[in-house]
C-alpha cells in the first residue's frame, strides 16, 4: 500500500496505515512532533499506537537535534534471529524441557545473572572489542556509575514486558531461533536522565509537548546524549548477542551436531545519523527497523501469531524505513480487564509457553494482526520468510 499524506502538519506526515482507524491521543502526538523547528520530515509505520513520550511506530529525522523521548527509554531494543540446520523433526517431543533449559540459560524480568557470562564461554560469540566497551561505562552519565555491577550482571538477559526468546519454524519446517531484548535496566536509566536534563534547556520551554524535547547539535548536551546513547545501543546489541548464544549453547546439548547460519539483527528504538534528500539528518526510530534496500529486518506478532523475516526495498518516502511488529491495539491495563487466562490459554494453543496471569497483558488478542500489517507495508519490505513459534519464553 502507498502512504497516506496527514494534513494540518508543518511538515507532511506520511503514514502507513489508515488515519481513521488510529487513536486520537497519537494523531496529537504526531502533529505535535511536525511542529518541533527541527524536524525535516515524519513517518508513520502500520504498527502506528499511543506512546509514552512519542508515538510508537514514528520515525523522526530532524535537522541538527534529537529528542531522547523519540527514542524511548528501551534505548536500542531491537531483535536478533537465527537459522539453524535443524529441521521440525529433529526438535525433542517434550517442548516443555527445552522451555525449561532457555528460561535456566537466559533470566528473564528483573532477573540477572549470578555471575557476569564470560564471552569466550559462549559458543559462536564474537570476543572482540568487549574490554574497549565496557571502559566505556566510566564516561557514561554520573548517575548511572553505581549501576555498573547491575549492568554488567544484566548483560545476556531477557527483560519483561513484550520481550521474548522463541523456537520457531519457517514455512520449510526449518528451526529458527529468534529474540526480542534491549538495553535492560542501564538503558532505562540513562533514557531517562537524559529526557528530564532535555525538559531544562530553555529552548524547550514553549514546546508544543514538553515531552518532545530536544538536543541541539554543537551543545555540551547533545554531546553527552549522545556518547550515552550509543553506548547504550551497543549494550542493546550485545545483550541480544549473548543471550542468542546462550540459547543457541541451550538447543546444542539438546540437540548435538546442530549448525547455525548468519544471524540477523536489528534495532527499533535508535537514533542513526543518515543522509536523505541530500540532507544530513538524526533519524529516531521508535518502534521501527531500518528497511535500506537489501537489508534484512524481523518484524514480530505476538505470542501464537509468528514473525517475519524481511528484506527491506529502500523506499525514500518512509526514510528507509519499516514497521517493528504487530503493534498494540489496546493497552495492557485493558487487556488484563478484558482478557481471562482462560482466553490465553485458547490462543496460545499449540505453543509451549507461559499461561498464566502474569503475561495476560502479553495476550495475541491485544496485539494488531500481523498478517495486515505486513501487507500494509508491501512497497517497503518483502517477505523472506514467515516464523511460527513453537516455544516461547517471556519473562
Amino acid at each position: 500500500m502507498a502512504y497516506t499524506e496527514v494534513p494540518g502538519a508543518r511538515v507532511p506526515i506520511r503514514m502507513w496505515a489508515d488515519p481513521d482507524t488510529v487513536d486520537p491521543e497519537a494523531m496529537d502526538q504526531l502533529r505535535n512532533v511536525t511542529r518541533l523547528p527541527w524536524v525535516h520530515g515524519l513517518a508513520v509505520m502500520p504498527d502506528v499506537h499511543y506512546g509514552k513520550g512519542a508515538t510508537v511506530g514514528s520515525v523522526i529525522a530532524m535537522r541538527d537535534a534529537v529528542s531522547p523521548a523519540a527514542v524511548g527509554v528501551d534505548i536500542g531494543c531491537g531483535m536478533t534471529a537465527v537459522r539453524s540446520s535443524l529441521s521440525a523433526e529433529d526438535l525433542p517431543d517434550d517442548l516443555g524441557r527445552l522451555r525449561s533449559g532457555l528460561e535456566k540459560a537466559v533470566p528473564v524480568g528483573f532477573g540477572a545473572h549470578q555471575r557476569p557470562v564470560d564471552p569466550r564461554r559462549v559458543h559462536g560469540l564474537a570476543t572482540s572489542g568487549w574490554d574497549r566497551f565496557w571502559a566505556g561505562f566510566d564516561g557514561l552519565a554520573e548517575p548511572v556509575h553505581r549501576r555498573r555491577e547491575r549492568a554488567t550482571h544484566q548483560m545476556g538477559t531477557l527483560g519483561g514486558g513484550n520481550h521474548f526468546l522463541e523456537v520457531c519454524l519457517d514455512d520449510d519446517g526449518a528451526v529458527w531461533l529468534i529474540l526480542h531484548s534491549g538495553s535492560r535496566n542501564i538503558g532505562k536509566e540513562l533514557a531517562e536522565h537524559h529526557i528530564e536534563r532535555a525538559r531544562r534547556l530553555p529552548h524547550n520551554r514553549d514546546l508544543p509537548d514538553r515531552d518532545l524535547a530536544v538536543f541541539v547539535a554543537g551543545t555540551p548536551e547533545m554531546e553527552a546524549y549522545r556518547r550515552d546513547l550509543f553506548w547504550a545501543q551497543e549494550y542493546a546489541r550485545r545483550n541480544r548477542d549473548v543471550i542468542l548464544g546462550l540459547a543457541c549453547d541451550v538447543l546444542r546439548s539438546t540437540v548435538p551436531g546442530v549448525r547455525f547460519g548468519e544471524r540477523i539483527s536489528c534495532h527499533h528504538n535508535y537514533v542513526a545519523e543518515e543522509t536523505h534528500d541530500g540532507v544530513p539528518l538524526l533519524v529516531t526510530r521508535k518502534g521501527a527497523i531500518r528497511a535500506g534496500k537489501g537489508e534484512h529486518g524481523i518484524i514480530p506478532g505476538s505470542m501464537a501469531t509468528g514473525s517475519y523475516i524481511v528484506r527491506g526495498l529502500g523506499n525514500v518516502d518512509s526514510f528507509d524505513s519499516a514497521s517493528h511488529g504487530a503493534g498494540r491495539r489496546m493497552s495492557r491495563n485493558r487487556a488484563k480487564r478484558h482478557f481471562s487466562r482462560e482466553d490465553l490459554v485458547a490462543q496460545t494453543a499449540g505453543v509451549e509457553c507461559r499461561k498464566d496471569a502474569g503475561v495476560l497483558d502479553e495476550i495475541p488478542g491485544a496485539y494488531k494482526d500481523i498478517s495486515a500489517v505486513i501487507d500494509a507495508q508491501t512497497d517497503l519490505v518483502e517477505v523472506v520468510a514467515h516464523l511460527r513459534q513453537v516455544v516461547c519464553v517471556k519473562g
